[in-house]
Order: C-alpha cells, then structure tokens, then sequence
C-alpha cells in the first residue's frame, strides 16, 4: 500500500528511532469533522517473536471486511518506541486490506506520547488516514483533573507535562469515561483517547465515544482484538 523503509528501518538504534518520531510528530495534523463512514480497527497479539495485526473494517457499524499478518518483531518492547515493534505486522496487514479507511483507530497511543508520536500517529501519517489512538492506560502527560469515579459520557483534558515534546499545557487527548457502574463500590476506569493524524483532539473523543456502543472499548478495536486472538490461534495450530 504504502512504502514503509523510511519510517521503519530494520537495522537503526533506538536513538535514530527516537529523532525520527521527533520529526514525525511535527509532520502529524489536526482536523475535523466526521471523516466518513468507513472505520478500520488495529488490534495486536504477539506469538513468540511474531507480531499478530488484525484489522476490522466496518461501514456504518457493520463489519464488511476483515484482514491479518503475522511479522517478526525487529526490536523487543520499550516503552514509547511501540510503532518500530508492531508497525511492520500492521502496514503488511492493511496491504490485504481492499477497502480504503475513512478512519483508522487504533488500541494504543497517538499524541499521548513522550514525541507526540505514538501507534496512532506514527501509522497514521506513514498512510496518510485520519487516525485515533484509545489506550487504556495513560503513558504520558497530566489530567487536568481527577479521573477517579468519573460518570459514563465525563471526559477530562490531558495535557503535555515535563515527558512530552510540546509546551506545557497542550491538550494532547482526554480521558474519556465510557461507561460507568452503577454503585459506589465498583469503577470502571476511563479510556485515553488522543488524535493521531488528521484528526483534532476533540473530535477524536467524539468519534470514540460513538464507536463505543454501550462497551468501554470502541466497537472497531473490540473486534480487531478477538480477530487477533483468532489469527493467533490458527498460527498456532
């Protein structure tokens, strides 16, 4: 689909890796609007040094087209440097993919990232798609408030601290509640929704958010997920 040797090299140093994502997240743009109809979710799993890609594709909430590949990981995990270890698998993954995206979104990071360049972003711009990042955990940056107990719908600004690349208080995502428990003494923690590429931080709650479908995980990467267990599953067999 798109060639990749620029943006992952197999033989570099994490150094080399680290200055291309600082360019990479200058490259990166906002947007908005609703992309379009056609959603594509990224989900991974590993097999001993394989990395398992798995995309969803879904028009208008109803999966139309589904594909997978299975790379060797070139670097092992470290932390912030995520796309070099799963880019691979992912870009040979949307090579199988027929149907063009109107929007990518992926389980893990875009601009909540130490560079600003994280799975979402570094994916992203390499295809040129709207993108999205949704990250259960939260890698870098502040709240600007408390996320504990949110209710379903909250939504909290997360912005650049003394770890990112950017200039103190920069929205780089929101903390997003989901969905919520009703009772005090059960809490569904919130998701971390930032923009990867083309799309605005706002917009990018927005669009999660629908995607979700009464789960805590948007629909597109809560299938991409069990695909990539399925895909695993029949490596192994």
């Amino acid at each position: 689909m798109v060639g990749s040797g620029s943006l992952y090299p197999a033989q570099s140093r994490d150094s080399d890796r680290v200055t291309g994502q600082r360019r990479l997240g200058d490259t990166a743009k906002d947007g908005d609007g609703d992309p379009g109809p056609v959603v594509v979710g990224v989900d991974q799993a590993f097999l001993d040094d394989l990395a398992v890609s798995a995309l969803v594709a879904l028009r208008d909430g109803t999966v139309t087209e589904r594909a997978t590949a299975a790379v060797e990981t070139e670097i092992p995990y470290v932390p912030g440097l995520l796309s070099f270890r799963e880019g691979g698998s992912i870009l040979a993954a949307f090579a199988e993919l027929s149907v063009d995206p109107d929007l990518v979104v992926f389980d893990g990071s875009g601009r909540i990232h130490f560079r600003q360049a994280g799975l979402a972003t570094h994916v992203g711009v390499t295809l040129d798609v709207p993108s999205v990042g949704v990250a259960k955990n939260l890698l870098c940056g502040r709240p600007r408030e408390s996320t504990e107990g949110l209710p379903a719908g909250a939504r909290v600004v997360i912005e650049a601290d003394a770890d990112v690349t950017a200039p103190a208080g920069t929205v780089i995502g929101y903390a997003l509640q989901t969905r919520q428990f009703d009772s005090p003494n059960r809490h569904v923690n919130p998701v971390y929704v930032s923009p990867g590429h083309r799309v605005g931080a706002a917009t990018a709650t927005d669009l999660v958010e629908r995607l979700c479908a009464g789960y805590k995980l948007p629909e597109p990467t809560r299938l991409a997920d069990q695909y990539a267990d399925e895909a695993k599953r029949r490596l192994r067999e």
